[in-house]
């Protein structure tokens, strides 16, 4: 079962809609996020939520942190977080964009390639494994070679409404992955076109 999600992005305004924050943005529309009580904790924004909040089984106690240590280096601090509650990677699912899928799309995978993201690298370089669940939301491919140009720039008028669609399905199957174990989602969220 799933125990700390951690969300990435960077911190700070000025990345606050870009699309590298798809996990960010994700964290804001939680059918619960009025109920965090976000601190800063674990070089990140931290937040506990007790398990009967959600309702039905799982860890007593989950864990939310959204890293503060800009994506590059999030898996300091989601492994200072994993460290403090003993939570091993296997129970960590991380949230993020996602270029290999296109926009509209979400997956759960666990374990796999790293895609040349650096929230992932730096989540295998913490923890010594890629062996933790992830929540990808898709933001597609540019059609030109300026990855980090398009990552760090903000979605458009027109994506928003897909984006806004795919966040809340994403949202509902997270509670679903928290209360029923993420294993219970796959194949039908393996890459699922939302929309």
């Amino acid at each position: 079962m799933i125990e700390l999600i951690a969300f990435l992005g960077n911190p700070g305004q000025e990345y606050a809609n870009n699309r590298h924050n798809a996990g960010r943005l994700l964290a804001d529309i939680l059918p619960f996020a009025g109920s965090l009580n976000w601190q800063k904790k674990y070089k990140g924004l931290y937040a506990g939520l007790d398990r009967a909040a959600l309702g039905g089984e799982g860890p007593a106690r989950f864990h939310f942190l959204m890293p503060e240590t800009y994506m590059n280096l999030s898996g300091e601090s989601v492994q200072a977080a994993a460290a403090f509650f003993k939570i091993t990677p296997e129970r960590i699912l991380v949230v993020h964009d996602e270029l290999e899928i296109p926009l509209g799309t979400a997956s759960f995978k666990f374990s796999g390639g790293l895609g040349g993201h650096n929230g992932l690298r730096s989540m295998k370089a913490c923890f010594g494994t890629p062996d933790f669940w992830r929540l990808r939301i898709g933001i597609g491919r540019p059609n030109h070679d300026n990855i980090s140009g398009w990552v760090l720039s903000d979605f458009s008028a027109a994506e928003k409404p897909v984006l806004d669609q795919v966040l809340e399905a994403a949202a509902a199957a997270l509670v679903r992955a928290l209360l029923e174990g993420p294993e219970k989602l796959l194949p039908e969220w393996n890459k699922k076109r939302i929309g």
